[in-house]
């Protein structure tokens, strides 16, 4: 039964996902979304997702939503690499990294929300100010997050969580949109761990965007 992601190259979702299945090994056929094109409103991507948003997994004969739902049915499906600790204190933690980014960060950031800020604002660099008001002060709470002895090699200790790929597709956001990271020393070393990683880098936008 194949395993089909329905997917857009720059959605920090779909990012984390694809990440996920590399880590777990699951082998998947991508289908773009593309959503400047709209294409996440059409009938076809409703009825695989009636939010209308990427990322969509058919997986195990089902249709799943919501990347990090997703990643934590893999993560019980497919134990390994386990991408949550065992220990409660753990998973807490990880998850706590993982929503300062993926619940706190991202929402106000997606492709939506920051064009209809953009609107507002007016202007050819609304959507910049929007993006680096809220990116900037959001990491540098991940920063101090960070400092923690279970900090290891990666967000928590020295394997990949759920926050890692959670962490990677906000950086790559605040590369793209110009917000300063390289003071942010510890998101920086497990940046660097983590993009020498084969599987996160294979997942990068630039790695998977369609050809034009």
């Amino acid at each position: 039964m194949a395993t089909i992601l329905y997917d857009y190259w720059r959605s920090s979702a779909a990012y984390r996902v694809r990440m996920a299945l590399n880590l777990k090994g699951v082998a998947y056929d991508s289908v773009p979304v593309n959503l400047l094109e709209g294409e996440h409103r059409g009938a076809a991507h409703l009825a695989r997702n009636p939010q209308g948003l990427v990322p969509a997994l058919e997986i195990d004969g089902r249709m799943m939503t919501q990347s990090l739902a997703i990643i934590e049915y893999l993560d019980e499906t497919r134990p390994a690499p386990p991408l949550l600790p065992a220990d409660s204190e753990g998973r807490q933690r990880v998850r706590a990294l993982a929503h300062a980014v993926a619940m706190d960060i991202h929402p106000v950031c997606n492709m939506s929300v920051s064009r209809y800020a953009a609107s507002l604002i007016g202007g050819e660099d609304g959507a910049a100010q929007w993006m680096r008001r809220f990116i900037r002060p959001g990491l540098e709470a991940v920063e101090a997050l960070l400092d923690s002895p279970a900090t290891g090699g990666f967000c928590h200790g020295d394997a990949v969580s759920i926050a890692d790929l959670c962490l990677v597709p906000q950086i790559y956001n605040a590369r793209r949109w110009q917000v300063p990271v390289e003071d942010l020393r510890r998101v920086g070393a497990v940046m660097a761990a983590l993009e020498a990683l084969p599987e996160v880098a294979a997942a990068h936008p630039d790695r998977v965007r369609p050809a034009a």
